[in-house]
């Protein structure tokens, strides 16, 4: 569930002067100057140009489902690549880096639980000397904690637009684990559920979901880790040595959010073969035990069927006590067969 960021423009440091709201504007989330690690005015995306030649200065601005004349207007104040925003108006596009000049566009996809489905957004992120941009689309969670962390840190925030870049990736990939935490309670539910009892149609259906929802969590988040990997060996603009490691611990989280994505769904794979397995169990049993039963009814069937046909000489057929003598050999023969398939364990 996006979360819109109302009181984020009002956080700024006692050296903030008086600055317009960068929420007037439809789109903008916050837009503000930080000098050194620490907020010193809120301003309009109009006037974002001319902050960029401002020595030891970084301009954030947050942006969500911006129109297009929004992202233009945001284009000519950074001197955006065409490609960028033409990949920004678009919310379908696969995690990734691009280097346009002295600047870098990244993609990354987010998710978080919406009941009990995943709700997948994008995070469209500008990244140059002096900037950076963020643009959301879809359900994605408010990046107001990322600033409000950064700002209470002013000696890392002033690190610059690359510390910006690695706190939104640091959040977006630790937002992956309470989803994966939620479906492995949910798997582990359906795993009881089938030792107790077979599991029904609805849950075999949730099943092969939960499958399909893991596979996409997964082709959102393992792009990440050739992002974070070219923050580590690649000289992108405005990179410094100190900040490598950092991207170095974001690429072993997205690692463990694939380890873990990929526990998951060998164990759903295993829990819908052993439902199959139990299914097939059961009906094989039932088998047994009709083919059983089917044998031990021949029995009188047959004798039946024989004394049944109009023939004046057969056995017995004149002695007193004929009927009861062939009543009590099917009874027998019936009962040695029951006791037959009981030792088989068949009935």
């Amino acid at each position: 569930m996006a979360l819109d960021l109302t009181n984020e423009a009002s956080s700024g440091k006692s050296h903030a002067t008086e600055a317009p709201h960068a929420e007037d504007r439809q789109g903008v989330i916050a837009a503000a100057v930080y000098e050194n690690g620490v907020r010193i005015q809120d301003i309009h995306v109009e006037d974002a140009g001319k902050w960029r030649s401002r020595p030891n200065a970084v301009i954030w601005i947050g942006l969500h489902e911006p129109d297009a004349a929004l992202l233009r207007q945001v284009q000519r104040e950074f001197d955006l690549h065409d490609l960028a925003i033409e990949d920004a108006c678009k919310a379908h596009q696969r995690p990734k880096l691009e280097i346009y000049g002295d600047s870098i566009f990244v993609v990354a996809r987010t998710a978080h639980m919406v009941g009990e489905e995943i709700a997948f957004g994008e995070t469209h992120l500008f990244v140059g000397r002096g900037y950076v941009v963020s643009v959301r689309h879809g359900a994605s969670t408010s990046y107001m904690a990322v600033r409000q962390r950064c700002e209470a840190s002013p000696a890392a925030l002033a690190h610059g637009e690359n510390y910006i870049l690695y706190s939104i990736l640091d959040f977006i990939v630790d937002n992956y684990m309470p989803v994966i935490e939620a479906i492995h309670e949910e798997v582990e539910r359906l795993e009881d559920r089938l030792l107790r009892q077979r599991l029904e149609k609805a849950d075999i259906e949730r099943l092969y979901l939960l499958r399909r929802n893991l596979l996409r969590l997964r082709n959102a988040a393992v792009p990440l880790v050739d992002v974070c990997r070219r923050h580590e060996h690649i000289d992108l603009p405005g990179m410094e040595a100190a900040l490598q490691p950092l991207f170095r611990d974001v690429t072993d989280h997205v690692r463990r959010v694939q380890e873990d994505i990929d526990a998951l769904r060998e164990v759903l794979a295993f829990t819908f073969e052993a439902s199959l397995m139990i299914g097939q169990s059961e009906q094989t049993e039932i088998s047994r035990k009709l083919a059983s039963w089917a044998a031990i009814l021949a029995v009188p069937t047959a004798i039946a069927g024989i004394y049944g046909m109009n023939f004046d000489e057969m056995p017995e057929l004149k002695f007193r006590y004929g009927y009861f003598v062939v009543l009590a050999f099917i009874i027998g023969l019936c009962l040695t067969l029951y006791r037959f398939f009981r030792r088989a364990r068949w009935l």
